[in-house]
């Protein structure tokens, strides 16, 4: 596994839920697009609804679109701490049974991060892409299949690739699985989805090729308010990867079978900027075990708990 690069498989979701917070500004937006990404569903925001009917419209009436730079520091998915500056393409839309969301990253895009950062500019992975598309059930069938707090249910699917350099620094990974919505009496927004996971190439680790594991997944959003002219929303949400014999393939004790991320965004948004800081608590991160290693210049300890950090600035068009 290159360590240099493994991070990169934590970029899948850091702002997946903070972009599309955003549309609370949009009057066409659709909440169960909003529950799957994160966003906060027009009925939580009524008020920054009405403000913007008579607003510009973006490209699409449907399909929101947009670009930003983020910074990182101390993120875990790797053997390595790692800090880097890249850049962003986000979108995310309903369009009849199908609930999309994905972006595109450009690794290291500016040049600037820590000496295990690698991306565009400096030889490593020119690309990395998460699509997360669920399909609505309920609307496949043409009937309601919802039930006490579900309202409505979801073939959810999450493919992650990570186009790297050389084999050792790639990874092709497919969650595929069942989602839903989630009724709450709060002004509070939920979603989740249980994966299966399915592993092509996975940074030369012995996992690859193989069906491995499944991921657990919940998010939630409460839109705070309006303050000066912006909406201010909060999210939160986790991955819990488990049932993996990552540790049992690999031997030693330097893997694990199971890995536990929370991230909590705070977002500020207008019709078109937005702005983030998000905290991510990592638990064996990317299933790397906290142990002391050694890739031939000498023992390190790695640090895959702990916490992690991003911002952003991006323009939604």
């Amino acid at each position: 596994m290159d360590p240099r690069r493994s991070y990169r498989f934590g970029a899948m979701l850091a702002v997946a839920a903070s972009v599309v917070a955003l549309a609370s500004n949009a009057p066409h937006a659709h909440a169960d697009t909003l529950a799957e990404t994160g966003g906060t569903p027009p009925e939580l925001n009524t008020a920054a609804v009405s403000a913007t009917q008579a607003a510009p419209r973006y490209l699409s009436d449907w399909l929101h679109q947009s670009i930003g730079v983020i910074g990182s520091k101390d993120i875990r998915f790797g053997p390595y701490l790692t800090n880097d500056v890249y850049l962003e393409y986000e979108y995310f839309g309903r369009k009849g049974p199908f609930d999309l969301y994905g972006y595109v990253d450009v690794p290291r895009a500016f040049g600037v991060g820590n000496g295990y950062d690698t991306g565009i500019t400096n030889k490593g992975s020119p690309l990395f892409t998460e699509q997360e598309p669920r399909v609505s059930i309920d609307d496949l069938v043409g009937r309601h299949l919802g039930f006490g707090p579900f309202k409505e249910w979801y073939a959810a699917f999450d493919w992650i690739y990570d186009q790297g350099h050389n084999v050792s620094g790639r990874q092709n990974t497919l969650y595929m699985g069942l989602g839903t919505d989630i009724a709450t009496p709060l002004p509070v927004y939920l979603s989740a989805n249980l994966y299966v996971r399915r592993q092509w190439e996975n940074y030369g680790a012995a996992n690859a090729n193989s069906w491995d594991g499944y991921r657990a997944q919940m998010k939630v959003v409460y839109p705070i308010g309006t303050f000066s002219g912006g909406s201010l929303t909060f999210v939160s949400f986790f991955n819990y990867d488990f049932g993996s014999r990552l540790a049992e393939e690999t031997g030693g004790n330097t893997r694990s079978d199971t890995a536990f991320v929370s991230t909590n965004v705070l977002i500020y948004e207008f019709q078109h900027w937005r702005f983030w800081t998000a905290a991510r608590y990592f638990h064996n991160g990317g299933q790397w075990n906290g142990t002391t290693l050694n890739f031939g210049s000498g023992p390190f300890q790695n640090r895959s708990t702990g916490w992690g950090y991003y911002a952003s600035v991006g323009y939604r068009f």
